[in-house]
């Protein structure tokens, strides 16, 4: 049965905080609203578009939720096509893809990013090569549900107990629980260190160099 490695993109992979809060910003501006703090946006990093607007706005209704995810998304394509969109990997995250591909590894991709997001980012960075399957929001309910994770099981060989999933959040190691699968946390994304741990993650990685090790621990 094929080791799988499923990664989340935004916090994981990318640090892409900038563009997300200043589109969400946007997004609020575009509809009257006051602007929730950095601190707030970047807590639903990780969700589908129109959940996360849902979780800043508990108390509006789901028509000005997808307003203001549209907003969102309008703002986000005008960053891109004005080229002020910037998505760096984490030091290290190269290094240690080609080193889990080298280990025999699949690797996969589950997201809340379009597929047309995930796309560009990968391909910007040239790391199109590495993922044998990406699951985004455009084809599944959002985090913490585990369609995405399910999907990247049946298109990879793979099953719950040889898959595990990283990412920066609580959602993703939710969504890794409740796949059945083995959830690492990253330190250096968008969620404390204490919520991964809380969530149920079954290790915690400092540094992307520490994930070569713990994957082959899993």
């Amino acid at each position: 049965m094929s080791r799988l490695a499923v990664f989340d993109c935004d916090g994981t992979l990318i640090d892409s905080q900038s563009n997300i809060c200043v589109a969400m910003e946007s997004a609020f501006a575009q509809s009257g609203i006051a602007a929730p703090t950095r601190g707030n946006i970047r807590r639903i990093v990780g969700l589908s578009l129109v959940e996360a607007v849902a979780v800043l706005l508990p108390d509006a209704d789901g028509e000005l939720h997808a307003h203001i995810a549209a907003a969102y998304k309008r703002a986000f394509q005008k960053m891109r096509a004005n080229g002020l969109v910037d998505e760096p990997l984490f030091d290290g995250i190269a290094g240690v893809l080609d080193r889990l591909v080298d280990h025999g590894w699949l690797l996969g991709v589950a997201t809340g990013k379009s597929d047309r997001g995930l796309a560009l980012a990968l391909e910007h960075h040239g790391l199109s090569k590495h993922f044998v399957t990406l699951q985004t929001a455009d084809r599944h309910p959002s985090k913490p549900d585990p369609s995405m994770v399910w999907a990247a099981m049946a298109e990879a060989g793979a099953n719950p107990a040889t898959t595990v999933v990283i990412g920066d959040t609580s959602f993703d190691i939710a969504m890794a629980l409740n796949a059945g699968s083995r959830a690492i946390g990253v330190a250096w994304g968008y969620h404390d260190t204490a919520d991964l741990v809380h969530a149920g993650a079954h290790a915690i990685a400092g540094r992307p160099s520490d994930l070569t090790d713990l994957l082959e621990a899993a």
